[in-house]
């Protein structure tokens, strides 16, 4: 049996003004897992995801943040509801493709991404940052469409 499985993530837009104007806006493409096989022995990865950065010439580096699920109410794990039922699947998204570290806020053991301007002269700058998601094997759930909503910042 194989299920289809998605991920939808709330993309916030920061911005902070001050004596200089230093802004950074972001778009976010959402991660999708395809199909999650519940006889699946090993985990479903997806590096679909991605975190655009833009920022403008006065801002050397900005810190990017993913919250936690709207679903748990928590950043491990993080889970996907069926939407049109009550079961729950667990998931996670991390900062680097070995998946070790959850991308977070920075409490509770996990960890942000930097995103920097290249060197040399000042000017606006953009980044890509993968989000590397994983859900585990053997999660006994019903077939249906998952998916969670998160909040994404970034922090000039």
């Amino acid at each position: 049996m194989s299920l289809l499985r998605s991920i939808a993530i709330l993309c916030v837009l920061f911005s902070i003004a001050g004596t200089a104007r230093a802004v950074c806006t972001m778009s976010v493409t959402n991660i999708s897992f395809g199909t999650y096989d519940v006889f699946g022995t090993a985990p479903l990865d997806s590096d679909s995801g991605r975190v655009n950065v833009s920022c403008t010439s006065d801002v050397g580096r900005a810190t990017v943040t993913i919250g936690k699920s709207m679903t748990s109410g928590s950043f491990n794990p993080r889970k996907m509801k069926n939407t049109t039922g009550t079961d729950v699947m667990n998931y996670n998204i991390y900062t680097t493709s070995a998946r070790s570290a959850i991308w977070g806020d920075g409490t509770g053991g996990t960890s942000t991404v930097q995103a920097n301007r290249p060197g040399g002269k000042p000017q606006p700058w953009a980044a890509t940052l993968p989000m590397y998601g994983r859900i585990p094997a053997g999660q006994n759930i019903s077939t249906g469409s998952y998916s969670d909503n998160l909040t994404v910042t970034v922090t000039p």
